[in-house]
Parts: C-alpha cells; sequence; structure tokens
C-alpha cells in the first residue's frame, strides 16, 4: 500500500530531534484561483463536476490554504482538481489513490497534518451561547481550545 509510513512521534528522547508544530486557525477567507474553464477536446467549454467544485472551494477555505503561498502549490492543486473532476464525472474509482497521495502533502487528513507537524483550529469557541454545558466533554473541549491558542 502506497504511503509514508506512520505519522511522527510527539516528543523525542533527543531535543535536537523535537520539532515545532505550525497551528494554524480557520478564518473562512477565500484563497487562491477560481477553478478555470475546462474545455473537451473537442473546445468546448465542458462544466466542471459539483463534487470538484465542493472540495476545490473546500481547500480554497480551508486553513491549510494559508500556506499555499506559490502559483505552483495551486497548480499542484489544479492538477489534482482534473483528477478528481474525472474520478466523479466517468466514475473512474482507480484515481482515488492517487488524489489522497496528492492531498495527503497538503494535510488533508489528521494523519496527514500530525505528519506534516501542523495543527488545525477554527478558532475561538463562541461563548455567546445562552445554554450552560457542565458537561465533561465541554471542559475538555475548552481545555482543546487554550492548548490550540497557546493559553496553557
Amino acid at each position: 500500500m502506497a504511503g509514508r509510513g506512520p505519522a511522527p512521534a510527539q516528543a523525542h528522547t533527543r531535543k535536537s530531534n523535537d520539532h515545532q508544530t505550525i497551528k494554524l486557525i480557520a478564518d473562512k477567507k477565500l484563497r487562491g484561483p477560481s477553478l478555470p474553464k475546462l474545455m473537451t477536446k473537442a473546445g468546448a467549454v465542458e462544466a466542471w463536476h459539483p463534487q470538484t467544485v465542493k472540495w476545490w472551494n473546500h481547500w480554497r477555505r480551508s486553513p491549510q490554504a494559508i500556506r499555499m503561498m506559490t502559483g505552483p502549490d495551486w497548480d499542484f492543486l489544479l492538477d489534482t482538481a482534473l483528477m478528481h473532476h474525472e474520478m466523479w464525472k466517468n466514475r473512474k474509482w482507480e484515481l482515488a489513490a492517487e488524489i489522497r497521495l496528492r492531498v495527503q502533502k497538503f494535510g488533508a487528513t489528521p494523519e496527514d497534518r500530525s505528519r506534516l507537524r501542523v495543527e488545525v483550529g477554527t478558532g475561538m469557541p463562541d461563548n455567546s451561547s445562552t445554554a450552560q454545558d457542565s458537561s465533561p466533554v465541554a471542559s475538555l473541549d475548552e481545555q482543546r481550545w487554550k492548548r490550540i491558542a497557546g493559553e496553557d
């Protein structure tokens, strides 16, 4: 099975092997280019598959898009979008493995982000809620937010 092995350990025995984790916070800003016109071999304009449009816009709004600063980053993702479109339009599920390998470079899954040493947050929780939940889950969520924000 293709891939890069297990995610790296969180702590090492030698301090020189410890690496900093990059923390990205989602701000919902739209980054990167829109999908270009898609042309058929005959030269006609074709609509992108709706799943690909949705997928592309998710990437454009993702915290990972903050790190995609160069044209080649977006070009690589556009090549992947073409595969994604082909997979959905023509039901070529064999392209899914290549797409998975490509999006892992951008941190598509929690495991990929761990390997890249990237943490993703969605911003601070909304404290304007009138409901007071005293469950232990709420306190764990608060602890996670504090850790993400660097308050602990």
